[in-house]
């Protein structure tokens, strides 16, 4: 019988945590020789750092860490749970291991989760050395992190585990833990498939799975790790990364792409209108005159998804999106549109011609509006429609096509 489950030991994940950078996997741009990480804890001078990237993959780890390597009084903070009070109250720690000439290092969890004026508290202290700051973050920073923060500090990307490397990290979990008899390997495959290249979850499945039966094989690892939901938030940088990737399969022309990633973005909920809505777009965009049907095609496919609803509404998206993937591609009107718009703007102050007025009064007929106007069907006046000083520019090329 396998031994009870005791929830007050210290996790897994916890225990196999690195405790220096020659342990840490799967960081190969980041640790070794010449690498930032390495050379920092060289040179032996603290750097503010912003560690991004996915759950799971040591931002934490990187941090202690660091912290150890600096001999500096390690504080972490989390900005989901943490306020002004923490804030100052670090400070306050900090000046008092100023005097006694302590490093501190200030590490915060989530950083991207402080607003602007949380982080804004930290900038003086950052700027005069008080304050070493290691922030992590699963979003772009350059878009959560407030640029004064940004400026003073490096952003080092913390990349997610290869299957390789997870596997890797549960075979030095599972001979910790003396359990190289009790886990087939297929499990250990099977774990690493499912941990979407977050340690802390296959260490966690792990540990669960070794508590759940005296032996561990795929079939446990199912029962462990249940149904996993897709690490995707509809906010975040994944959810635009998936729907450009998918933009650009149907851009590319290759139908298989296109179809896997739109099967990424509806399995992990993504709104298939928003879906949708960018197929629109990227029929007049993309397609445009090589197919004037496609922009018809794609606005049918938004109001069919509309009424239809989920999860039928997929056929509809993966239909159309096939449609679109492998139609002929034309970008002449979007070139036009923007060599318009960037026209107009420069030239907003240019009075429209005289001959393209209207003429209401007789005064206005007089005085040349709208002279030469007939209203006959394709009516052509042998002036410029455009103003005299712009009246050679070319805005609409067309694209000879096959």
């Amino acid at each position: 019988m396998p031994s009870a489950y005791n929830e007050n030991r210290v996790p897994l994940a916890e225990r196999m945590r690195p405790q220096k950078l020659e342990e840490v996997i799967g960081q190969d741009d980041i640790i070794g020789d010449g690498k930032i990480l390495t050379e920092i804890v060289k040179k032996g001078e603290p750097v503010n750092l912003i560690f991004w990237g996915p759950p799971g993959t040591g931002k934490t780890t990187l941090a202690r860490i660091l912290a150890k390597e600096y001999k500096a009084d390690f504080i972490e903070l989390s900005a989901v749970t943490s306020g002004k009070k923490d804030i100052e109250a670090v400070v306050e720690r900090a000046k008092q291991n100023w005097n006694l000439k302590v490093r501190t290092v200030l590490f915060v969890d989530e950083i991207h989760r402080f607003n602007k004026a949380q982080q804004d508290a930290f900038l003086p202290h950052v700027e005069s050395g008080l304050i070493i700051l290691i922030g992590a973050t699963t979003e772009n920073p350059s878009f959560e992190v407030i640029s004064p923060l940004l400026s003073r500090s490096r952003v080092v990307i913390v990349s997610p585990l290869s299957k390789d490397d997870i596997k890797k990290v549960l075979d030095r979990a599972i001979k910790a833990e003396k359990a190289a008899k009790k886990v087939t390997k297929k499990a250990i495959d099977y774990l690493a498939e499912l941990s979407g290249g977050d340690a802390r979850s296959a260490l966690g499945d792990l540990e669960l799975a070794l508590s759940l039966a005296p032996k561990v094989d795929e079939n446990i690892v199912k029962e462990a790790a249940g149904r996993k939901v897709p690490g995707y938030d509809k906010s975040g940088d994944k959810h635009y990364d998936n729907i450009s990737a998918f933009i650009k399969s149907m851009r590319g022309g290759d139908v298989d792409a296109t179809l896997y990633y739109l099967a990424r973005m509806v399995e992990a909920g993504e709104d298939p209108k928003f879906i949708a809505r960018r197929m629109v777009i990227f029929a007049s965009e993309d397609i445009s005159l090589a197919g004037n049907g496609a922009l018809n095609l794609a606005v049918s496919a938004f109001e069919a998804v509309e009424r239809v609803g989920m999860p039928e509404g997929g056929i509809v998206l993966s239909h159309v999106a096939v449609v679109l993937a492998k139609c002929k591609k034309c970008r002449d009107t979007i070139d036009a549109w923007y060599k318009a718009k960037d026209l107009a703007h420069k030239s907003m102050g240019l009075p429209v011609p005289t001959h393209l007025r209207n003429a209401p009064t007789k005064l206005m007929k007089d005085l040349g509006f709208g002279k030469g106007q007939k209203w006959e069907a394709g009516f052509h006046l042998d002036k410029s429609y455009l103003p005299d000083e712009i009246k050679n520019q070319k805005i609409f090329i067309e694209t000879p096509r096959k």
